[in-house]
């Protein structure tokens, strides 16, 4: 999520109560040389916020070298790598300031994007602060905007990437469910977790419907994070970060190279 945006939200998650979560990571094996260039798109999800270690250079976009993207062009050498992915960006925010460096010498693209679009951010702040109900009509509302638009916004962004870069592969990631159920947990009830998840396989539901209509591979990273939600013992997302509100909800080093890495080398 972009610094900008959730700055609306900051004072109203300060009050709720929760809990900074992190886990341990594993080393990943290096991939060969990959020819071509790669670029990668998407919003905070792919450009590392939560994972720290940010590039200066990247200022609010929040890019981290410990974002999968990052993990990935320094494993496997592409001929050029291209790093436009940015904290808070929708659907509109790529097409408008991500995709220059794509042409026809890039060999592969990937991206995470639709969440921000759905308001995710705000389905958070509702499900923490507000009561079960409220939580679930928000996540339905959600689910209508997936149902309804998301489709065409998604379709408009990969027109334009297969337009820019004709011979590369296309690799659309998830997103994780957030939330390990039956467990001890503070904070959200059973019921908003649960809305939460199925609001994410709603969501991931569409998404990999509109990649494989345009010939895109779909990374599907919620078995990878499986174990790992909050609420686990060894969560890869954080919960509510008082110390940097803006990583709430996002995951930490070990999602993006446990997570969302290998899905992204078994899909390359």
């Amino acid at each position: 999520m972009r610094r900008s945006r959730i700055a609306v939200y900051v004072s109203s998650l300060l009050l709720a109560v929760g809990v900074t979560l992190t886990g341990s990571a594993t080393a990943q094996a290096a991939q060969p040389a990959a020819e071509g260039g790669y670029v990668a798109l998407g919003d905070s999800y792919s450009s590392g916020l939560g994972a720290g270690s940010y590039i200066a250079s990247s200022g609010e976009c929040k890019r981290s070298t410990r974002a999968y993207a990052y993990l990935w062009a320094a494993a496997n050498s592409p001929s050029t790598f291209d790093f436009t992915a940015c904290a808070g960006a929708r659907t509109d925010d790529v097409l408008a300031s991500q995709l220059g460096p794509l042409s026809a010498a890039t060999s592969l693209v990937s991206i995470t994007i639709g969440g921000n679009d759905a308001g995710f951010m705000n389905v958070m702040v509702t499900c923490v602060l507000q009561s079960d109900s409220a939580c679930v009509s928000r996540v339905n509302t959600a689910r209508a905007y997936v149902d309804s638009t998301l489709p065409g916004k998604l379709d408009n962004v990969y027109s334009v990437i297969r337009a820019k870069a004709p011979s590369a592969r296309v690799v659309v990631l998830g997103y994780p469910r957030l939330y390990r159920l039956g467990a001890l947990c503070l904070g959200l009830s059973e019921t908003k977790r649960k809305a939460i998840n199925d609001a994410a396989d709603h969501l991931d539901t569409a998404i990999a419907k509109r990649a494989a209509d345009h010939g895109f591979a779909f990374g599907d990273v919620r078995p990878t994070f499986t174990g790992h939600e909050i609420c686990s013992a060894s969560p890869w997302l954080h919960s509510v970060n008082l110390a940097n509100i803006s990583e709430s909800y996002h995951p930490n080093a070990s999602g993006q190279v446990g997570g969302y890495l290998p899905v992204l080398n078994a899909n390359d």
